[in-house]
């Protein structure tokens, strides 16, 4: 089974990582793709893809069977039309999930793959609709609350992140200035 962990991980942090772990785990994944979108439909990206996926490479590392690419589709329903990918479950966090009725195209979304979706825990899972019963499949992640968001604004007040992404990030948006610039949210 291939995992697809999709997003504009902007930056990649440890709760990503953490549930790109679990999802390997929890799914016996042979391939697990992190896919850095290039244009998201959800969300505006000031850093380009190309620094967002240099990011993502170096904190998915040294993970096994994981692989980094660019997402070129803007909907998540794009990319699986045009990669139609066989035996592959969608990864996404509890939030992503409460939100996905407003996707493009959600049904057509669940016809092609599977979601797996990451709680915290303690955390109340988001109901699941009918139309998804045996479509979802919920599994538990070990990591404190961390958004993307919250790291653009401490980088650009320029406060530390150690802790919050893996070293190697943290040496590479100090490396380029990334996420200190106005207006970078």
């Amino acid at each position: 089974m291939t995992g697809l962990f999709g997003g504009a991980f902007n930056p990649p942090h440890l709760g990503h990582l953490e549930l790109a772990r679990r999802a390997l785990e929890e799914f016996d994944l042979d391939e697990l793709q992190v896919l850095v979108s290039g244009d998201p439909g959800h969300k505006r990206v000031e850093c380009p893809v190309e620094e967002r996926s240099a990011l993502a490479k170096l904190a998915f590392a040294d993970l096994s069977r994981t692989v980094v690419r660019a997402d070129p589709y803007r909907y998540t329903i794009d990319l699986l039309r045009a990669e139609e990918p066989d035996d592959a479950i969608f990864l996404m966090g509890a939030d992503q999930y409460r939100d996905f009725a407003t996707w493009k195209e959600p049904e057509a979304v669940l016809e092609r793959v599977r979601l797996g979706v990451a709680t915290l825990a303690g955390v109340e899972r988001p109901p699941v609709p009918p139309e998804h019963e045996g479509r979802v499949r919920f599994f538990e992640i070990d990591s404190p609350p961390i958004a993307s968001s919250d790291l653009r604004a401490r980088l650009q007040r320029g406060e530390s992140v150690d802790g919050l992404v893996t070293p190697a990030v943290a040496a590479e948006i100090s490396r380029k200035g990334l996420y200190r610039g106005p207006g970078l949210h």
